[in-house]
């Protein structure tokens, strides 16, 4: 893993991404943690704006996480935007409850995204999924994101570890299984309280063995380890940078 490798999911810092001047404000912070990339999400800015306080901030936009009826439907739009930001990364963030009730329903999704997978390579893109936990309920005995992978061969994958976790599954099993699938990757430790509670912490300060699942990563095709922390306990940009710095003194090269 290189520093330059590293990313802040601006997901994690959606209530400070409402306007231009908060924009601007919140892109410097990263630079200064040591950021060189962002993964958009969770602002409704402008995308010219966003790029231009990006790049007035010497920050990469390395990728997006869009809405998932554009990304079906409409996806010349999201291809579109990516270019403005030079950008060749997307992913559908959460499937609807309709979507994966049942085997089904899941094949039926899974095809739905290989159309739009397909739409995003002939435009020198790639489409990847985003799982949460319900992704890893079971029907016919498989889990429904590897249901999604095993018949959708154009999109690849996101893996967020903290929601591996939380399935019921291990992480680094799943980085494994996909390392040569994924090229964005999302970081999120599982951090535990009384009395039988899961919470979001910084990278390096939960329960997940980062010793394993980082060379997992690195051994496969991963491009940008997206640090993201839905929830935190104290300031953003502290969690950030702790998460931040973890990677940096522990698996920078």
């Amino acid at each position: 893993m290189k520093k330059s490798q590293i990313a802040a999911q601006c997901y994690t810092l959606r209530e400070y991404l409402h306007t231009s001047g908060s924009c601007d404000r919140t892109f410097a912070k990263l630079r200064e943690i040591g950021f060189e990339a962002v993964q958009i999400s969770g602002t409704g800015l402008d995308p010219k704006e966003i790029k231009k306080y990006a790049d007035k901030n010497g920050l990469t936009i390395c990728a997006t996480h869009d809405n998932g009826d554009m990304l079906l439907n409409t996806p010349e739009v999201i291809i579109e935007k990516l270019a403005l930001y030079n950008c060749k990364h997307t992913a559908y963030p959460c499937p609807m409850e309709y979507t994966v009730i049942d085997y089904e329903s899941t094949l039926d999704f899974a095809q739905a995204l290989e159309a739009s997978a397909q739409k995003f390579e002939a435009a020198g893109m790639h489409l990847s999924y985003h799982n949460h936990n319900i992704e890893f309920r079971k029907f016919n005995g498989q889990t429904i994101l590897d249901i999604i992978y095993n018949n959708a061969p154009h999109l690849l994958a996101e893996i967020d570890t903290y929601w591996v976790q939380m399935g019921g599954c291990d992480p680094v099993e799943y980085v494994q299984k996909y390392a040569n699938r994924q090229q964005i990757f999302h970081l999120k430790d599982f951090g535990v309280v009384y009395p039988r509670t899961s919470i979001m912490v910084p990278v390096g300060s939960g329960n997940l063995n980062w010793n394993a699942i980082i060379p997992a990563a690195e051994a496969g095709t991963t491009e940008w380890f997206i640090i993201e922390q839905d929830q935190c306990q104290k300031d953003v940009f502290e969690s950030l940078k702790d998460s931040f710095d973890y990677l940096v003194e522990n698996f920078v090269k």
